[in-house]
């Protein structure tokens, strides 16, 4: 039997296929897992109802019910997240 170039092609193209998956699937595997509430500490975030301490803000494309540590925080303003508590995010306003 001989080796034509169409069956060669198609071995080349199937061996880059199955070494292209196995990357992918080491990749994923050695990826840090980013999910539950404990990774938003840090984030920024922007107030959507004025912080007086508790109100609303847009996290992670989500609305949050937030409580601000300091002083009142208008709607519009960025905040930093500083800790969780269940499902509600207390936050700081982000220095300027």
């Amino acid at each position: 039997m001989e080796m034509t170039a169409p069956i060669i092609v198609a071995i080349v193209f199937a061996v880059g296929f199955v070494a292209f998956v196995i990357y992918a699937i080491v990749k994923g595997q050695k990826r840090k897992l980013s999910v539950g509430v404990e990774e938003m500490i840090g984030k920024e975030a922007v107030v959507r109802t004025t912080l007086n301490p508790k109100g609303t803000v847009l996290a992670e494309g989500e609305l949050w019910t937030a409580i601000a540590e300091d002083s009142t925080i208008d709607a519009g303003e960025e905040v930093i997240i500083t800790r969780t508590e269940g499902l509600r995010l207390w936050v700081i306003r982000k220095s300027r």
